[in-house]
């Protein structure tokens, strides 16, 4: 099995934590729907996506263990760092790189490095193409249009 099939386990054992079952259920299908959408933009950037799915499978951690969004990008990365290392999962350096993108993902409206720009356009997928019949958050409507041109959408 490889590490991100190990690392797929231990966040399903996670959300299996999760006591109301939609709330459950919505966090799957965001954590994977996420990770998916990272995958497919770091093979079209260049960028890694076993990494790129990594992040996306531990961005929102912190949000599900303690049913809060408050300051939840930093302390999602300082749980994800918890998991790789202790599990193993990644060297340093791209721990480093998962944790920096799960840190900033939050701040849409901030430019940064290319694994955090990927990380954010993938929760931003997610959240606009996961139910089409909602509009786009204002706070995400630029960055969902770059991406609509960037991906060829009408």
């Amino acid at each position: 099995m490889g590490r991100l099939q190990d690392l797929r386990n231990h966040m399903d054992y996670e959300l299996s934590l999760i006591q109301h079952s939609k709330t459950r259920m919505d966090a799957t299908a965001h954590l994977y729907g996420v990770s998916l959408a990272a995958v497919i933009l770091a093979k079209k950037r260049g960028l890694d996506p076993e990494l790129a799915a990594m992040s996306a499978m531990m961005h929102d951690i912190a949000a599900y263990r303690n049913g809060t969004y408050e300051d939840h990008a930093r302390r999602s990365a300082d749980i994800a760092r918890e998991i790789l290392e202790t599990l193993h999962l990644a060297s340093p350096e791209e721990t480093s790189l998962v944790c920096s993108a799960i840190a900033a993902h939050d701040d849409k409206a901030a430019h940064d490095g290319p694994m955090e720009e990927l990380l954010k356009d993938a929760d931003v997928l997610h959240h606009t193409l996961h139910d089409p019949s909602r509009p786009v958050k204002e706070k995400e409507r630029t960055r969902y249009d770059a991406l609509c041109r960037e991906l060829g959408f009408k």
